[in-house]
């Protein structure tokens, strides 16, 4: 009962920080979306980062990893978004840059799991 607590506290704070994000004043000169994308990446570094302190056993609590990691960036990250924009710009004629966005997602937001693993883990 405690793990449903945590993960629906935890999700509503992450889709309420990933609202609050939306609204930031960025003067979106293309049609990449980049307030999505700085969120996914953003919330990859968390994932990543929690995972790292998992693993060492520095965190313990399964109550406060349910909250962070499956609720907090499950509610922040915005995949189902991403793939809505990707494939409107696909739709609006923007291919290319759907292209690009979709890679760069996907390829950066491994790779700084991979840095924030290390960085964690080496720094431990």
């Amino acid at each position: 009962m405690y793990g449903c607590i945590a993960v629906g506290a935890g999700g509503f704070a992450g889709a309420i920080l990933r609202y609050l994000i939306s609204l930031a004043p960025v003067k979106e000169t293309t049609v990449f979306p980049i307030k999505t994308f700085i969120i996914n990446i953003a919330g990859c570094i968390l994932i990543g980062c929690i995972a790292a302190l998992v693993s060492k056993n520095v965190l313990l609590n399964q109550e406060l990893i349910l909250f962070l990691k499956t609720g907090l960036c499950g509610g922040f990250t915005t995949f189902s978004t991403f793939a809505l924009e990707t494939s409107d710009l696909i739709k609006n004629g923007n291919t290319g840059i759907a292209f690009l966005y979709a890679v760069l997602s996907i390829v950066m937001g491994i790779c700084v799991i991979f840095a924030a693993q290390y960085f964690i883990c080496k720094h431990l």
